[in-house]
């Protein structure tokens, strides 16, 4: 990253004395990146950001800001303290939102010569928020140490959100009920995107959802998947879907089938919530082949998606909801295209009154997947978008949970996908 001195014999910012043990053969990177990994273990977890932007203003950046979505994904919310600066932000609508959508820098030229760079701060594929600091000038080094700072913070603060209350609250613009506060807890990271499936996730409304959720984990070459929504609303629901999801992870960890799964699912909820149920799909999408396999127990069939159309609906069957005790599932199939897209989700989406009194509708739903899915984004983007648009259409009216769940299977692994990202050694290491 460029390093500013105020005099040609002046020492370089930073780096001085608290640093003379380290290598002098160091790049400003490695002392950058470096420092931080060596301090970030001796400080308090609510202090993650601070240390943050000490670092980068050593390394000669300013006006250091670390900004995090909140839970309805609408603003980034600045992360406060000495050193950081920054005003709550719209992501739609703001450069830092726009890197924060687009999960690319962005760079905006100041007046005085300098460049502004708004960075995605990625966890993983999972997106954090964005990192914004202020460089003197800009060139390819600067923005590649510029990337990996900001991997490296949205590293430093998932780790130490384990720890700290700090950063939940920064999420967290409006009040939360206690039955969304269990639902956040239990859930996977809103989005991840590999070579082979791009996924992304979103419950609404954010601070008061009470029995919808959805899991999903990526095992060997299958994607597992599942939705669900439990009985009634707040409290009481909300216990019964940590019940549930506990018990698909715990039947998905012991490679039970669909069709095993499904029924000891549905033991653990007659058992613990006898005369309630939830409805719910799992599916398991195999990325060698594009085989999507799923079991549909009581929600509306998931959508197909093709070059930006709904080609379809993944219909058959319908298994009983998780507590009747049905049975044996009916396990349905389908065989995807790479950069085919399945959009599974809850009743409540399609079936919110209207001020006029008609429902949402399926209709509108498949308009909207439709404009939104044309832009070329994200599942997470587009998931994103795709809420807020049905949240507007509806005129902000939200009488029950809605959930939805995109994926996207992109094609085949390389087997070899490993092997060209890590060089192979050389004789002499």
């Amino acid at each position: 990253m460029t390093v500013t001195t105020s005099d040609e014999t002046e020492p370089q910012a930073g780096f001085t004395d608290r640093d003379e043990g380290r290598p002098a053969s160091e790049s400003m990177g490695e002392r950058l990146l470096g420092a931080l990994l060596d301090r970030v273990h001796k400080i308090a977890p609510r202090l993650v950001g601070q240390l943050i932007a000490q670092e980068a203003r050593t390394a000669g950046a300013t006006d250091v800001s670390i900004h995090l979505q909140d839970l309805a994904q609408m603003t980034l919310r600045p992360l406060t303290g000495p050193g950081l600066v920054g005003d709550p932000l719209p992501i739609a609508g703001s450069l830092a939102g726009r890197a924060f959508s687009s999960e690319q820098p962005v760079e905006e030229p100041l007046p005085d010569g300098s460049v502004r760079l708004h960075l995605p701060m990625l966890d993983g594929s999972d997106r954090l928020g964005v990192l914004g600091l202020t460089l003197p000038r800009l060139d390819d080094h600067d923005r590649q140490l510029a990337q990996r700072l900001a991997g490296l913070a949205a590293d430093m603060i998932v780790t130490n959100d384990n720890y700290t209350d700090a950063f939940f609250r920064v999420r967290t613009v409006g009040p939360l009920t206690l039955a969304a506060h269990m639902q956040w807890q239990t859930l996977p990271p809103l989005s991840m995107i590999t070579p082979d499936v791009d996924l992304g996730g979103i419950l609404e409304p954010a601070y008061e959802v009470g029995g919808d959720s959805f899991d999903y984990a990526f095992n060997d070459h299958v994607l597992h998947v599942a939705v669900f929504d439990a009985m009634g609303h707040g409290l009481e629901a909300a216990t019964m879907a940590t019940v549930i999801i506990a018990a698909y992870r715990h039947g998905r960890l012991a490679e039970l089938p669909l069709t095993e799964l499904y029924p000891a699912m549905d033991q653990a909820v007659a058992s613990s919530f006898p005369g309630r149920f939830a409805t719910a799909q799992l599916g398991r999408l195999d990325t060698e082949t594009g085989v999507l396999s799923w079991v549909n127990a009581g929600h509306p069939p998931a959508l197909w998606v093709r070059r930006s159309h709904v080609i379809g609906e993944l219909t058959g069957p319908i298994s009983r909801p998780i507590g009747f005790g049905a049975g044996t599932p009916v396990v349905q199939t389908a065989q995807l295209e790479p950069g085919d897209r399945v959009l599974f989700f809850t009743d409540g989406v399609v079936e919110e009154r209207l001020p006029g009194g008609e429902q949402f509708g399926e209709e509108r739903l498949r308009d909207l997947i439709e404009r939104n899915t044309a832009a070329d984004l994200t599942c997470a983007e587009t998931v994103r978008r795709l809420s807020h648009a049905l949240m507007a259409a509806r005129s902000g009216r939200t009488s029950d949970d809605a959930s939805l769940l995109l994926l996207e299977w992109k094609g085949p692994p390389r087997e070899d996908e490993l092997d060209r990202d890590i060089p192979e050694a050389t004789p002499d290491g």
